[in-house]
């Protein structure tokens, strides 16, 4: 009886020594090993690890993965003096965890140093480039320098930087009523010099289509003049001829043009009898 009582005691002392130096480190994790609060070893192999017991040894787990640091929302001043609030991330990851654990001691410390570095250097960076640039084709070449000259200055804590990038970078609420305010007068200002130069096109063009309308309709005058006076010329020339050859039909034909054109529904005339303007109806130009 005795004997199996000490057989379990031991055995629970043996469980509970395992359980004290004994201990898993995971795929995903990395261990600094201290004793008696100095650092003794680091481990970042996973597997089952041996220590000594506590308090004479103790373990600190860090992340072996990838992790995402969410800055907040700084202000930037472009080289172009403008201001802008920038939106950034940055994704990094424990490298060396003895120099880590020394010099910021844990993820808390690690971000406030991270957001210190990634700060000044897009401070830096951005204030080297102007507004349209940061916006557009400069962005990845801004953001790859910043992730380099970061990861160089984050190396001193045993951190690695992987990427920064810039979720947005928009202008400060104040400042978006006056930028849209200068693109519309910009807008209004190129609309009113085309206008301008429309209107001015279209005068030129009335001009010389109003110069070109006079000079035909002169020709055409012209030509219509010439024409009438050899039409004239060609009238005058036949009656001649008409007249030569029988001057009393002549007369006659002529009277009877005179009566067409004299004579309307609503007029009225008085005649003496002997009117030159009757003689055609008389005896007298019969005979």
């Amino acid at each position: 009886m005795k004997k199996t009582i000490f057989i379990s005691i031991l055995v629970v002392l043996l469980v509970w020594f395992f359980m004290r130096v004994l201990f898993v480190v995971p795929e995903n994790n990395q261990v600094v090993v201290l004793q008696l609060g100095k650092i003794v070893r680091v481990i970042q192999k996973p597997g089952l690890k041996f220590k000594l017991p506590s308090p004479i040894q103790s373990t600190i787990f860090f992340e072996k993965r990838l992790m995402y640091y969410d800055s907040p929302p700084t202000e930037v001043i472009t080289k172009d003096k403008k201001t802008l609030i920038v939106d950034s991330y940055a994704t990094w990851k424990i490298v060396d965890p003895k120099k880590f654990l020394i010099s910021v001691k844990n993820i808390n410390g690690a971000e406030v140093r991270l957001d210190d570095i990634i700060y000044s250097e897009l401070r830096v960076d951005l204030g080297s480039y102007t507004l349209s640039d940061i916006i557009s084709k400069e962005r990845e070449n801004i953001m790859k320098t910043v992730t380099a000259i970061s990861n160089k200055k984050a190396s001193e804590f045993g951190i690695e930087i992987v990427d920064v990038r810039l979720k947005r970078a928009d202008l400060p609420k104040e400042n978006e009523k006056a930028v849209f305010n200068r693109m519309k007068s910009e807008r209004q200002r190129q609309a009113k010099k085309y206008r301008s130069e429309g209107k001015e096109e279209a005068a030129k063009i009335k001009a010389e289509t109003d110069k070109e309308a006079k000079i035909i309709m002169a020709e055409a005058y012209k030509k219509a003049e010439i024409l009438k006076g050899e039409g004239d010329a060609q009238a005058i020339k036949i009656y001649a001829e008409a007249y030569g050859k029988d001057p009393n039909f002549y007369k006659f034909l002529k009277s009877l043009e005179v009566y067409k054109n004299a004579f309307s529904k609503d007029a009225s005339f008085i005649f003496t009898r002997d009117s030159k303007f009757l003689e055609v109806f008389t005896e007298k130009f019969s005979q």
